[in-house]
């Protein structure tokens, strides 16, 4: 075991909205330092992709994003528009190319106006998003971490709760009897502790109707988190959830959503993120213990250029629900790629895990893997779950041997919420 390893106490996962790879941090592949890619490891975009468009004009990637008001109304990411998007309207059946060459054309279902569906090709430059950009150059960035399902939100984060979403691909809720503990579930049973720390009663969770068997003892606010963080009492296993509408606050003030789900304000989740690792680095003693795991639940409808790859298919595939796309879905292939970055001052700067690109080296991550390590870390994974969360790659293997000085590591002034 690693020194990293064996003083790792607490494992935080905070899970954004509906955002790409490519669209937060495909544009790091870009910057140039001294007429050389500094960032060559990170599978991002040349400024060559393209889509047709529903004229059938090529639209390549623009470094136009803008942090409000470029995508209303919402893309869609139900399972037919991002299949759609993934495969370009090719027929069902065997041999259907994964050519990501449909965004355009699905935004113009939601639009109906061809010049505001390119607007789905769009991608933030670094200086944009310098603290997601700051985090991914700093730590460790994943090249190859999908969404568990080509579709929304309820079943993608049902599969980082249980390693499953019991063949769902849409937003029902699911059975209340659900066979799979969660994993907050498990480690309550083996007298572990573990939260889902919501933003407030405002915005509360939008987990799923299981979890709430377990309240008060999994859930507790955005503040109860910042107040663990500094009493270092945070529990052994953290889920983190941000604000994901506008509100008013105490006093009267309104108090703005921070998902990042669009048509939030990207800057918002930037100053969450900021605060959810300031909070962690800020206590000596919590930063050496935790390690953070920034990740997105789906892409939001947003463009990728990663074809999604196969995976192992999961238990409930034979309860899977109508798919409106003409075949039913085998949950044997991943949904769109997401950002994802592991912090702890046992990362090496500039850490890149390989995803597709590296061929037969590639490590490739969805959200199974979450309950999959919270399982393998602090239960020695002795835990019923699905062939799916069983198959699934762990990720605290990447924290080595040596800490990283404080000098070295950024502290963001962005203020909390």
């Amino acid at each position: 075991m690693t020194v990293g390893l064996s003083n790792l106490k607490h494992l935080v996962v905070l899970m954004m909205e509906n955002r790409s790879f490519d669209h937060m941090l495909g544009g790091l592949s870009l910057v140039m330092e001294n007429g050389q890619k500094k960032y060559p490891g990170v599978n991002g975009l040349t400024g060559n992709e393209w889509n047709p468009d529903t004229n059938n004009s090529p639209v390549k990637v623009n470094p136009n994003a803008k942090f409000q008001s470029q995508l209303d109304p919402d893309p869609d990411h139900h399972f037919p528009g991002v299949d759609l998007q993934i495969f370009n309207g090719a027929p069902q059946g065997a041999g259907r190319e994964r050519s990501m060459k449909g965004f355009v054309k699905d935004y113009f279902t939601q639009t109906n106006n061809v010049n505001k569906s390119h607007n789905i090709m769009s991608y933030f430059t670094p200086d944009k998003v310098p603290v997601l950009s700051t985090l991914a150059t700093q730590f460790a960035l994943f090249n190859g971490w999908f969404s568990s399902i080509p579709g929304p939100t309820i079943c993608n984060r049902a599969f980082a709760h249980y390693g499953t979403s019991f063949g769902q691909v849409g937003m029902d809720i699911f059975d209340i009897l659900a066979p799979i503990m969660s994993s907050y579930e498990r480690m309550l049973a083996a007298g572990k502790t573990a939260k889902i720390y919501y933003y407030d009663q405002q915005s509360s969770t939008m987990e799923i109707v299981n979890l709430l068997k377990n309240q008060p003892q999994i859930f507790a606010t955005y503040d109860q988190f910042i107040s663990d963080c500094a009493a270092n009492t945070l529990p052994q296993y953290s889920f983190i959830e941000p604000c994901y509408n506008d509100h008013e606050g105490p006093g009267g003030g309104e108090i703005l959503a921070s998902d990042q789900h669009p048509d939030h304000n990207v800057q918002e989740g930037e100053k969450f993120i900021a605060s959810i690792y300031n909070a962690i680095h800020g206590n000596p003693a919590v930063w050496d213990s935790t390690a953070l795991l920034v990740v997105y639940d789906e892409h939001g409808g947003i463009y990728d250029h990663v074809a999604p790859p196969d995976c192992t298919p999961d238990d409930y595939q034979a309860k899977a629900t109508a798919t409106n796309t003409g075949a039913p879905f085998n949950f044997d292939y991943l949904g769109v790629r997401v950002p994802a970055i592991l912090i702890s001052p046992y990362i090496a700067k500039g850490t890149i895990v390989p995803g597709t690109e590296a061929g037969a080296g590639a490590r490739i991550f969805e959200h199974a893997s979450i309950p999959a390590t919270v399982t393998n870390f602090f239960l020695n994974g002795d835990a019923k779950r699905t062939k799916r969360e069983a198959a699934a790659s762990t990720f605290l293997d990447i924290l080595g041997n040596e800490a990283r000085q404080d000098n070295d590591l950024p502290f963001f002034t962005l203020g909390g919420h």
